[in-house]
């Protein structure tokens, strides 16, 4: 084989791979969590979702769909099926070698509310034992209480519903971040006054990713990984990101 003839065939593999890439669907999943992530019109939208979606145009993938699920269903599909793409997803040690890791979109602080005027005193950690907390599903939150030894966790499949188990008395404390609470409130049409910070979860406060299920080949990973630092080296992640409350 001549050295032309090589390069032309070495340049067919390449065109013949990123085809093969790119034609692939790719799901990226992700949960109902405003003002990061929610529906409107129809469609998934929020500043999470276009920095998501604009790091899979940049890396070429034109065939890509996301969808919104109840938590425990995009994180079990994000373990089970090749080309899935989860976000917003925070990075554990328990959770390292589950998933590829993508990119840090932003870091997040969980604090414990609860509602003004109950009787609820949560000095430290320890204290909240003795109150029921309402949690997600197999969210971050739910495992990190769990590995202190919590019990009386009262579990959820979406965001809303486990405010309005504190809403309702339901539970007494729910872990939130900052950013979650005023959407919350309007969704559950209740005055954002009335919910109160008693602590912060300190160990619990981390990065959040997007991240691909393990089965997903690693030339995928790498140029959606490539794609994502393209843009926050452009300030774009940033850009975006400031269209949060």
């Amino acid at each position: 084989m001549s050295p032309v003839t090589k390069l032309l065939w070495g340049l067919s593999w390449a065109c013949c791979t990123l085809t093969s890439l790119s034609a692939q669907t790719i799901q990226a999943v992700t949960e109902d969590a405003p003002p990061y992530t929610y529906v409107e019109q129809g469609k998934v939208v929020g500043p999470v979702t276009e920095v998501v979606e604009q790091s899979l145009q940049r890396a070429g993938f034109k065939d890509y769909r996301v969808s919104l699920y109840p938590w425990a269903r995009a994180y079990d599909l994000a373990q089970k099926q090749s080309h899935v793409l989860i976000f917003l997803i925070a990075r554990t040690p328990a959770r390292e070698a589950q998933f590829h890791w993508t990119g840090e979109i932003m870091k997040i602080e969980y604090h414990l509310y609860r509602w003004r005027g109950r009787s609820v005193e949560v000095p430290q950690l320890d204290a909240a034992r003795a109150y029921s907390i309402g949690v997600m599903r197999d969210d971050v939150r739910q495992q990190y209480l769990q590995s202190k030894g919590f019990t009386k966790l009262v579990v959820s499949a979406q965001p809303l519903d486990n405010f309005r188990k504190l809403v309702n008395g339901q539970v007494d404390l729910v872990p939130l971040t900052a950013g979650e609470v005023p959407s919350l409130c309007k969704e559950a049409a209740v005055d954002c006054a009335q919910l109160e910070r008693v602590l912060t979860l300190h160990e619990a406060s981390t990065g959040l990713y997007m991240a691909y299920s393990r089965p997903t080949p690693p030339e995928v990973v790498e140029r959606t990984r490539k794609a994502f630092e393209q843009l926050q080296t452009e300030g774009t992640v940033k850009r975006l990101l400031t269209k949060l409350p």
